[in-house]
């Protein structure tokens, strides 16, 4: 099978959170060797916009303009790794980088997302409390939400529901709470349950069966460290007990790359500031260099 090298862009955005601390996820992680360990050219760093504490006062949304203006930087930088024939690996920044990262893929055609988080992010503005675009990603970039945020050079929606695969979520308790809306019927939902219910490897099947369907030109993986059990991976902002193993990320990332229609990967929500003895850096990054080895087919 042939391979394609992998090359890092670094997008350190917060712009989606109220909080800072994500932003240092692509130094923590390239101080731990994963750029020599799956032997990825270092494609260069995004400058980000500086924040705003203030929701906008019309989408009830943090810098939801400094994120409708960033993504098509974002999206250009994973474009040019692209045409060089690499596959990119965007290492984030909260989860809002998945509009940059999948409107690159939107211009060039028809793509799927698989989103493997610990929380759904569906939430609309009004329910979402500190306005957190974090929250509420996979809602914009499968066309819900603000125009600003899910049409994007109009090419709304970025994603279409039918093309995305919700994988291991289990925040319903959180959605409940506050008022999410429910996800959409056409959009593929397998929460953290029904992967315990069906096994890893049967779960990411059904995820990758749906997302290599002949009408779509490849998918891209969203992958949120909050995903992960929270003993493991306490180095996030927003915990909730629960998640994957170690060896059931490594699983999911191996079978959706064996598929060989993956076309890029980026990972979020990450915050060293919060990984006091360095372990959850540590396992994502070998869990990172295991499933990705040193190129992708």
């Amino acid at each position: 099978m042939p391979t394609i090298p992998y090359a890092i862009v670094e997008a350190p955005s917060t712009l989606g959170l109220a909080t800072d601390g994500v932003e240092r996820l692509p130094d923590q992680l390239l101080d731990l060797g994963i750029a020599e360990r799956i032997h990825a050219r270092r494609a260069g760093r995004l400058a980000v916009p500086q924040k705003d504490p203030a929701p906008d006062p019309e989408t009830g949304t943090l810098n939801v303009r400094a994120i409708a203006a960033w993504s098509p930087k974002l999206a250009d930088a994973v474009e040019a790794l692209l045409d060089a024939g690499e596959f990119p690996v965007v290492l984030g920044g909260d989860c809002t980088i998945v509009l940059g990262s999948m409107l690159a893929f939107r211009r060039r055609g028809r793509y799927g997302l698989f989103f493997i988080d610990g929380n759904a992010d569906f939430f609309q503005p009004e329910a979402e409390p500190n306005g957190e675009g974090a929250s509420m990603d996979l809602a914009l970039v499968t066309g819900y939400g603000p125009s600003l945020l899910t049409d994007i050079e109009g090419r709304g929606p970025l994603v279409r529901p039918e093309d995305a695969v919700a994988f291991a979520y289990r925040d319903h308790k959180d959605q409940e709470e506050y008022g999410s809306q429910p996800l959409p019927k056409e959009l593929k939902t397998i929460d953290l349950p029904a992967v315990r219910a069906m096994g890893i490897e049967a779960a990411v099947r059904e995820a990758v069966d749906h997302l290599t369907r002949e009408e779509l030109d490849g998918f891209f993986i969203h992958l949120d460290a909050d995903c992960l059990d929270d003993v493991i991976m306490p180095a996030v902002d927003f915990r909730v007990p629960g998640g994957l193993s170690w060896d059931e990320l490594r699983a999911a990332l191996r079978i959706a790359l064996a598929s060989g229609k993956a076309v890029g990967l980026e990972i979020t929500i990450y915050n060293p500031r919060l990984d006091e003895d360095g372990s959850a850096g540590r396992g994502l990054t070998d869990v990172l260099a295991e499933a990705l080895g040193t190129a992708a087919p």
